[in-house]
């Protein structure tokens, strides 16, 4: 994994800050009949200490969107676009994710596809973004940023192609998976499964 080429997304990155702007983003995105997406949560450092995700990350063909989550505007686009039985949503341990973005706001998920329980199930035991871009897509993706202030007022360049990069990287596995026919048929563990509400809180 070492010796493969570093590669971070080098398309159009847009930064979601304006009512036209979201509008152009779901534009995008519901034209699409399938995206990456990823989230981003403050790190917590002590014990018993946590936080709500603050950034979602969405890839299309044309480009990678990225949506401060503080937004009412906002979640009531990311929870239509959730909830689209049309347009499958490919992630990667997307379980934790839905889970801490319904204590953000409602919605009912479908068509949310985790590519790692996919991989699984085809033999693979490391299952992790980075882990599959290296055996899929013959990439290595720096995470070194993971773990910064993800609810800073402005982030840094290299935080917001940490971001992109990982919701791209999702669609391009996608996109690979389907190409290997890994995806047919679909198993329906491979579909997000929403945990008891016991689990969610």
């Amino acid at each position: 994994m070492a010796l493969l080429p570093v590669r971070r997304y080098e398309g159009e990155i847009c930064m979601v800050a304006t009512p036209q702007e979201l509008d152009r983003a779901l534009h995008d995105l519901f034209a699409e009949s399938a995206v990456g997406w990823d989230t981003e949560t403050r790190p917590a450092f002590r014990k018993g200490e946590s936080y709500l995700p603050c950034l979602f990350q969405a890839a299309t063909a044309a480009a990678v969107y990225l949506f401060r989550l503080e937004s009412g505007d906002v979640r009531s686009g990311l929870a239509a676009l959730l909830e689209d039985s049309r347009i499958v949503k490919a992630g990667i341990s997307v379980a934790d994710d839905l889970r801490g973005l319904r204590q953000v706001f409602p919605f009912e998920e479908r068509e949310v596809l985790d590519l790692g329980r996919i991989a699984h199930r085809r033999g693979i035991e490391q299952t992790g973004l980075r882990n599959l871009a290296g055996i899929f897509l013959g990439i290595r993706i720096p995470k070194g940023i993971k773990t910064s202030n993800w609810a800073a007022k402005r982030l840094s360049g290299a935080q917001i192609a940490y971001a992109a990069t990982d919701a791209w990287v999702c669609r391009e596995l996608y996109l690979r998976f389907r190409e290997l026919d890994l995806l047919s048929p679909w198993n329906p563990v491979d579909l997000a499964q929403r945990l008891p509400p016991e689990q969610e809180v």
